[in-house]
């Protein structure tokens, strides 16, 4: 079994501290995600630099696409992003428009979960469509008032779907491994290590935690 990937949480809104963060962090992890509030204010120039600088990364442009799924993701895809992300309460049409602009450049596709009424016929249905990764997603807000995503990415799971499995939500050092062995293949991990005194340690910690489960 392939050890799994950790991905890293980027969501600051400064250039300089994203692409700082990046290069103490990237010797530890597999793929640098461009946040949702970081996309949204720096845009395109910010997934173009990060390619240019970190090569050998896979990049996720986490762009929670919710409408004009091909016109949305596809200069993203363009610039550089190896997976862009979609929301599955925007429903089969908008997915399959992010897939069909990943296609035309030999990328991938996450369909994320988050706020989905039924997780599992969207993960079956996304399987179909053709998306590669699915993730369960439990938000900051969420976090905030106590969720945590380890039971829908348990059910997930189950469904054995030819998919990656995607999981983010407050994960840490003393949790990692049990998401691991649970059955995610990409760990997202964010405040455990950007807001750690010493985020190249932070990560540095989980990439042994992860590579031990």
């Amino acid at each position: 079994m392939a050890k799994a990937l950790i991905q890293l949480a980027i969501d600051s809104l400064d250039v300089n501290a994203s692409l700082s963060l990046a290069a103490a962090a990237a010797p530890y992890v597999d793929i640098f995600e461009i946040g949702t509030p970081c996309i949204k204010h720096n845009g395109i120039a910010l997934v173009k630099e990060m390619k240019r600088r970190f090569p050998n990364k896979l990049l996720l442009v986490d762009l929670k696409t919710m409408d004009a799924g091909e016109y949305e993701a596809t200069p993203f895809y363009a610039a550089g992003a190896d997976i862009c992300t979609v929301l599955g309460v925007s429903g089969l049409a908008t997915i399959g428009g992010v897939i069909k602009a990943a296609k035309k450049y030999n990328a991938e596709v996450q369909v994320d979960l988050i706020n989905v009424p039924d997780k599992i016929a969207c993960a079956r249905a996304s399987a179909q469509a053709g998306a590669q990764i699915i993730g369960v997603h439990t938000g900051l807000d969420a976090q905030a008032a106590g969720q945590s995503p380890f039971a829908d990415m348990q059910t997930v799971a189950r469904l054995g779907l030819p998919m990656r499995l995607s999981v983010a939500g407050g994960i840490k050092q003393s949790t990692v491994q049990d998401v691991v062995r649970a059955g995610a293949t990409i760990v997202v991990v964010g405040a455990a290590i950007y807001g750690a005194p010493s985020p190249a340690a932070a990560a540095s910690e989980i990439r042994q935690l992860v590579d031990a489960a």
